[in-house]
Formats: C-alpha cells, sequence, structure tokens
C-alpha cells in the first residue's frame, strides 16, 4: 500500500513537473507580445467577438511566436490618446475611433456624412475599400493600418425626451461622437458635447447630457439603454469610422513570416468580421430596448423625410466642402463613397 502510495505520488510529480515544462515552452515559444488596447469593456461583444477573435487568430497563425495582451476599457491610454499611444508606442494596437482626434482624420471622416452607409458591413466595406484603393492612406503614415469599419446607422436615445421632429431638439445637450455629427446636431438647434463613449452614461445619469448619439450597439455596450428610454431613428443619420492599427516599428521589426501573419490579418475580411459584429449587437441592442417598453420613435422615410432632409442635405455638403477647403479631395471621395456604398454587401 504505502509503494503504491508512493508510486502515485512520484506519478503525480512527474505530471506536474511536465504540465510546468509545457507552460514554460509555451512562454518561451512566444517571440513577440504586442499589447493590445481599446475602449470596450470586456463584457463587450465587440472586445470578445471582434479584438479576442483577432488576438487568437493572430496567436493560432503565428504558432505562438506572437501573444496578443489586451488591455480594454482604455486602461492604456484615455480614449481621444489611443491613436497616438500607438504612434508613439505607449501600445503597440489599437481599435479606436477616429472621431476622437478631432480634425485628425477629415478626409476619411468624409464616409461618416449622411446617407454613405446602410449598415455597418456596408460601411466597413466602403472605407476599406477607398483605403485599399489608395484614396485616404495619406492620413495614415505615422502608423500601419490593419483594417477599417464603421458601426451601423446611428440614432438619437434621449431620457424622458421623445424626438419626432427637428424642433424636438431645441437647446438640448446631445453627445456627439464627432464633429461631423456635431455640425448636424447644430443645424437642428441642439447643443453637441464632445465626449468619449464610455464617459455617456455618467453624465446622462447626472444630467450633463439630455441624450445621446450613438447606434444601438453603443447603447448596448455602455449600458445606456439603462438610462435612455426614448429613441429616434432616422435611417442614414449618420455613421462613424473606426479602426484597427499597429505601431510602425512593431510591424515593421517583425521577421517576414510574422509579417506575414499580420498580413493575414489585415484588411477586407477583417472589416467585413467587424460589420457583422456591430450589426448583430445593433440587433440585440435594439431588442433590448423593446424588452424595457421604451419608446422607439422611428421617422417615416428616414433621412428623406422632409423635415429631416435640408439640415441632413446640408451638413454633409458643408462637411464635404469644408475637406476640400483643406486642399483635400472630400468631393472625389464622397463620391467614390456613395459608388461603393451601392455595389458593397449589406450582410
Amino acid at each position: 500500500m504505502l509503494r503504491t502510495v508512493r508510486q502515485a505520488a512520484l506519478i503525480g510529480a512527474a505530471a506536474l513537473g511536465m504540465v510546468v515544462a509545457v507552460q514554460a515552452t509555451t512562454a518561451q515559444a512566444a517571440e513577440v507580445t504586442l499589447r493590445f488596447g481599446s475602449i470596450w469593456p470586456e463584457v463587450a461583444s465587440v472586445h470578445k467577438n471582434l479584438i479576442e477573435a483577432w488576438a487568437n487568430a493572430v496567436e493560432a497563425d503565428s504558432k505562438g511566436r506572437i501573444k496578443v495582451e489586451l488591455y480594454p476599457s482604455a486602461t492604456l491610454a484615455k480614449p481621444a490618446s489611443q491613436y497616438e499611444a500607438v504612434s508613439n508606442r505607449i501600445m503597440d494596437v489599437t481599435a479606436t475611433v477616429l472621431g476622437y482626434t478631432a480634425n485628425r482624420f477629415p478626409l476619411t471622416q468624409v464616409v461618416e456624412v449622411p446617407g454613405v452607409s446602410k449598415n455597418a458591413v456596408n460601411g466597413s466595406c466602403v472605407v476599406q475599400t477607398l483605403y485599399d484603393e489608395g484614396l485616404l492612406s495619406s492620413e495614415f503614415e505615422d502608423t500601419h493600418p490593419l483594417f477599417f469599419f464603421t458601426h451601423g446607422p446611428g440614432l438619437l436615445h434621449m431620457r424622458d425626451k421623445v424626438v419626432e421632429e427637428p424642433a424636438d431638439l431645441e437647446g438640448l445637450r446631445i453627445r456627439r461622437p464627432s464633429t461631423v455629427v456635431a455640425q448636424l446636431l447644430e443645424r437642428y438647434g441642439a447643443q453637441p458635447i464632445g465626449l468619449p463613449a464610455p464617459e455617456a452614461y455618467p453624465s446622462l445619469q447626472r444630467g450633463v447630457i439630455d441624450g445621446v448619439a450613438f447606434p444601438w450597439q453603443g447603447a448596448m455596450a455602455f449600458r445606456l439603454n439603462e438610462l435612455a428610454n426614448t429613441h429616434t431613428e432616422v435611417g442614414g443619420l449618420y455613421t462613424i469610422v473606426f479602426l484597427v492599427t499597429m505601431n510602425k516599428a512593431a510591424y515593421d521589426d517583425l521577421p517576414d513570416d510574422l509579417k506575414a501573419v499580420i498580413n493575414k490579418n489585415s484588411g477586407a475580411a477583417w472589416a467585413t468580421v467587424a460589420g457583422q459584429v456591430f450589426d448583430a449587437d445593433d440587433v440585440k441592442g435594439r431588442a433590448q430596448a423593446v424588452e424595457a417598453g421604451h419608446t422607439i420613435y422611428v421617422v417615416d422615410g428616414g433621412i428623406e423625410n422632409p423635415a429631416w432632409k435640408p439640415a441632413l442635405t446640408e451638413a454633409a455638403a458643408a462637411y464635404v466642402q469644408e475637406v476640400e477647403d483643406k486642399g483635400l479631395p472630400g468631393q472625389k471621395v464622397h463620391e467614390r463613397a456613395l459608388e461603393l456604398a451601392k455595389t458593397c454587401p449589406t450582410e
């Protein structure tokens, strides 16, 4: 009996030693560690189904030679500093919102004006194709872009205020995600307030703002459906461009076979994945509001509605002209974006 116990102990020790050895070998196998930061909380499906999925794909395709460390909820850099943090290699990769860096990407943000994209898959295809065609590349020379995407149709989420027509927005303080949306809200008489997405909840809770401009995905991911109980859908009101990008030196320092892994996990295929994640979340976010018994007002005809269309058309034209005035081909990009929106998929 004693011998059996000793044998079991020896076998257990040997097994434990093998586990430790395997763990050590796995740890040693990682030649490169990439620190990937983003604004989304760990519980958000964007983190789980896009960012984690990308990290897992890179680790698998590199056979463990690349390890991706994830830093959700803006833990490495504030939301507005995510892009600069990658440019300066405070972190190696980010998924961020272009609108957080005001006036930094005016040409790319032409995609955000009213009436361009139909949903997230469609918008993601549009912006990724524009970049692949070289129309946007001049704005991203200080990092190594991996893929672009957009969220689905933006709408208005209010607390105890039903917005049925533009006049209902007069004087209201609305969180805006970008300067493009800010200009649009101003045309309706609202007061746009610049806030990163994670700050929208406490600001609405404290009454600092009256409502937010978000897609349904954002309302769910940042828990706005807990506070905002009325929602106004104006189909095609706006969209927002996101970017997953990498520090140039971090990419350039990779051996060619690991660069190939990053290249494989870049471009149109991942833009489509991102769009699908956002579109699926839009469905869930809306269903969440319906289940909670919220008021959802759908504007008849969307952006073609006579009460809403004039300001939307003016805002789009004004922004494109503003980009032109900077010496950039805003009109060319806008026209090409509209062409692509007709041919890009929606699912």
